[in-house]
């Protein structure tokens, strides 16, 4: 089944400074190997005001299973990964996801 990557970044302390490195890490990304899809979003303000739920997200697309563990484990899964939860200071939420629909 396909398989997808979801990366829920929480809101940080300085969003804009995650936003400045946000390039650099999808071309990280974008090296993973068996990656099929790549779809970055950014969470609209809300209109109140008050805080969003999230600052931004990272759904990476895979074939299945097998392949989207081999990518978190090859040499551009070990340049990605750190550097995205490094530059999100840990403030991520990682789910691993077989698509149904």
């Amino acid at each position: 089944m396909p398989t997808k990557i979801e990366l829920i970044v929480d809101n940080q302390d300085d969003n804009a400074a995650l936003d400045a490195e946000w390039p650099s890490l999808l071309e990280k990304a974008r090296a993973l190997p068996g990656l099929e899809r790549l779809e970055s979003g950014k969470v609209w303000p809300k209109e109140d005001g008050s805080p969003t739920p999230a600052h931004r997200s990272l759904l990476l697309y895979f074939p299945g299973y097998d392949a989207a563990s081999a990518a978190t484990s090859s040499a551009e899964g070990g340049e990605f990964f750190p550097a995205f939860f490094g530059a999100a200071h840990g403030k991520v939420t990682a789910l691993f996801t077989d698509i149904e629909s």
